[in-house]
């Protein structure tokens, strides 16, 4: 029996009568943007995490609109790891400042605290260190770093909701932090949406403004700002969600633990790598390391099993940045990621049984090979 890499059916029959219900509000109420659900999913985000919480139109406008926030200028150069979705340095080229890529740590696959020291100048201006497939990056050595420097930390907390670093959540331990609702994350919208944190109240009350062409009061603008609100549709089926976002990620994690305890043979003969969990991870990916990664894929792919490469394509050598002229040798980890990598699924909706059949495909491969 195939087994799809994400699956939203199941979630979307246990909640779909409540949707419905918040749709027919906003039906009934016909306040499309910026309305009334959308201010009740900040306000539940928010005393959930602990933070202000905007919401945006998406996890790339939350980010762009952060480093808008931190008055980002043409030149200045942002600290970003090199193993990451595009949208974490694309943000910044639209800005028209530098994306200065960073080395990944082995096991987490986040930006490296040694790499970001080495690649600081004079014309940095912020760090932006992504908790990668739903595991906080090493916010101590980075915050400590920051303050040394004077340097701003946007965190990219997009696969991360309701991941921990410590006792902190992700995104509410920089100046911001970025969500994303794309409906493949933990907590996922039906389209595109997304939400900023900050406990700075001076600067949510600035991205209040950037969030509506920066606008401060009613055809009076402050600064410019850019369209970066959420509709009312994608706010009512989040409120549908999102108190059972603590149940989605406890799931994922209770499937983490069954892979790791089925694939530990293949760790032991040094053939797959499984996660390592340094802090809270909600596991938005399930990313192991395979020996053999293209010929294993090749394998899932024909036995029904989902699966997928993130990423295969580090951004110094995406085709946009060649400008830049990153020296490949400067990304050693990266650059064995990409080949190594390998995503299965995750979701919280997944059976014991289907956990079974993945670990038992892998595992044939080897033994066949």
């Amino acid at each position: 029996m195939a087994i799809p890499l994400l699956d939203l059916k199941e979630q979307f029959q246990q909640i779909e009568d409540e949707v419905r219900k918040n749709f027919d509000a906003v039906f009934a109420s016909q306040r499309f943007i910026m309305g009334p659900m959308q201010k009740e999913l900040e306000a539940f985000i928010g005393n959930m995490l602990g933070a202000e919480a905007l919401a945006v139109s998406s996890g790339t406008d939350a980010l762009l609109i952060s480093l808008m926030a931190q008055d980002i200028q043409p030149g200045d150069e942002i600290l970003v790891p090199d193993f990451t979705f595009f949208a974490t340095a694309g943000t910044i080229a639209r800005l028209r400042a530098v994306p200065i890529f960073c080395d990944v740590d082995r096991e987490t696959c986040n930006i490296s605290a040694d790499s970001i020291a080495r690649k600081v100048t004079d014309r940095t201006r912020a760090i932006i260190p992504v908790h990668l497939f739903g595991q906080s990056a090493d916010m101590d050595a980075i915050m400590e770093l920051a303050g040394e420097k004077g340097l701003a930390v946007i965190e990219d907390a997009c696969q991360s909701i309701g991941a921990r670093y410590k006792d902190k959540y992700t995104a509410t331990i920089g100046n911001s932090g970025a969500f994303s609702f794309f409906p493949s994350k933990n907590l996922g919208g039906m389209g595109d949406g997304g939400m900023v944190l900050t406990r700075d109240k001076a600067l949510y009350q600035k991205l209040v403004h950037l969030r509506n062409h920066g606008q401060s009061d009613r055809y009076f603008h402050t600064m410019v700002g850019g369209n970066f609100r959420m509709d009312e549709f994608q706010a009512a089926a989040l409120l549908a969600k999102a108190p059972r976002l603590s149940g989605y990620n406890e799931n994922r994690r209770r499937n983490a633990a069954r892979y790791n305890k089925l694939l530990a043979g293949l760790v032991d003969k040094e053939l797959v790598q499984t996660p390592v969990e340094r802090y809270h991870h909600v596991y938005h990916q399930y990313v192991i390391r395979a020996r053999d990664r293209d010929k294993l894929k090749q394998h899932l792919d024909a036995q029904g099993i989902g699966n997928a490469v993130y990423y295969p394509v580090p951004l110094h050598l995406q085709p946009c940045f060649a400008y830049l002229g990153s020296k490949d040798s400067d990304f050693p980890v990266t650059n064995s990621l990409c080949q190594d990598v390998l995503a299965l699924p995750i979701f919280p909706e997944l059976t014991e049984d289907q956990i079974g059949q993945v670990a038992d495909q892998i595992t044939a491969f080897y033994n066949r090979v």
